[in-house]
């Protein structure tokens, strides 16, 4: 029953990560919009975290149900380094996205000159080949075990071997602050900064009481760049103020009560929406350190005491505890992308611009068999479903962007 259970939890844990990672992947690369600097970090974070869903879930599952490892010494060492390597390109792109949200919204006047998608190609690929180098020790010390079986079987474990134990608890004490604590504090320091501003406007906004004082806020808060629609996932400096901004033109005797009731309406929403961020900005610190510590902890623990933590860990509680850091991977996407509204919208649009193209081609391979090959009239027709359906995307869905 157990092993049911497990098999059930992985199996889901993994279908979650590998199809929330390939829809991030698939919009981002197909929506010309959502090519942002915070997007393409979030880029990254996808395919890392579709590595790890790969490369890390299935090789702990099997051999664990097994108790054996069956694919192979040269597998052994691939898996081992393709794990490390997800893992740490996923957390260094979780503290690449912490800082540059801070920069953005507590300093966005310095950020902009630097906070361009360049820069941000410049940071994802040092943080890949950071994690390529950091993680050689993985294919270099990983081997195959054998080790007596009950049933008078011989099976295999892929393991690191060390030169000493004191080359091993070095190892995993690095590991502890290089994946685990540095990026942790980093994570709660720039959070905890931008949650703090965030704090600070909704007082501000609270302490308004005239619609003068209401309209500089709203200017000023623009000025700082802090965009209320995005839920803390796409922050963006805005470039110029937004139509919103404007001063309404007054062209009857009640439009002031209606200008002041949607200025109150929006400034609700504004003070909901960073309520919301920073419930979001709490949420994904406590998940990296519930997902990540239980982990940590056990591979320190084994480095220092390893019989002890082997009677303790060694069966379903280490598979369980690997199966809580792989939740990551089917939790980033949800946090980071699905709960934002711009990133739902582009999904939808994405996918209705597939529709659309489908439906179209379909409709005019249906038309070409009416009318036959006749090429004069084929041509006709086509540039008249291409008009029509053309005049249909415009009123339907161009709100959500282009394709």
């Amino acid at each position: 029953e157990m092993d049911s259970f497990r098999i059930l939890l992985y199996t889901l844990i993994f279908l979650l990560s590998v199809f929330g990672n390939l829809l991030i992947i698939v919009v981002l690369v197909m929506n010309k919009r959502m090519r942002t600097v915070t997007n393409s970090f979030l880029l990254s974070l996808a395919f890392s975290d579709l590595m790890m869903a790969i490369f890390c879930m299935p090789f702990t599952l099997i051999p664990n149900i097994l108790e054996d490892f069956i694919f192979g010494a040269a597998m052994c060492k691939i898996i081992s380094y393709f794990m490390g390597i997800s893992v740490s390109i996923s957390t260094f792109s979780l503290v690449a996205i912490a800082i540059e949200r801070y920069s953005a919204i507590c300093n966005p006047l310095k950020s902009r000159s630097w906070q361009t998608r360049s820069h941000a190609y410049r940071v994802i690929t040092a943080t890949w080949v950071l994690s390529l180098l950091i993680m050689v020790p993985y294919p270099v010390f990983s081997v195959l075990r054998p080790f007596p079986k009950a049933n008078n079987t011989v099976g295999h474990m892929c393991r690191l071997h060390w030169p000493s134990p004191q080359a091993e608890q070095t190892w995993y004490v690095l590991l502890l602050f290089i994946l685990f604590f540095i990026p942790g504090v980093m994570m709660i320091i720039a959070y905890g900064l931008i949650s703090r501003e965030l704090y600070r406007g909704i007082q501000f906004e609270l302490g308004q009481n005239t619609e003068s004082s209401g309209q500089k806020n709203g200017v000023r808060r623009a000025a700082a760049g802090s965009n209320d629609d995005d839920d803390g996932c796409y922050v963006q400096v805005s470039k110029k103020p937004s139509s919103g901004m404007e001063l309404p033109t007054l062209s009857s005797a009640d439009a002031p009560s209606k200008t002041g009731r949607a200025r109150s309406n929006t400034s609700q929403a504004k003070l909901q929406a960073k309520k919301r961020v920073i419930r979001m900005l709490m949420v994904i610190v406590a998940l990296f350190f519930i997902c990540w510590m239980p982990l940590y902890s056990a591979n320190t623990w084994k480095a220092f005491d390893l019989k002890s933590a082997s009677k303790a860990l060694s069966g379903a509680p280490i598979s369980f505890i690997h199966l809580l850091s792989y939740t990551s991977a089917c939790v980033n996407p949800i946090i980071y992308c699905f709960m934002n509204t711009r990133f739902r919208k582009a999904l939808l649009s994405t996918f209705a611009c597939c529709c659309r193209h489908k439906l179209c081609r379909r409709c005019c391979r249906g038309r070409r068999r009416e009318l036959g090959e006749d090429g004069i009239t084929a041509t006709s027709m086509a540039a008249s479903m291409a008009t029509s359906v053309s005049k249909f995307s415009y009123t339907t869905v161009s709100t959500t962007g282009p394709c």
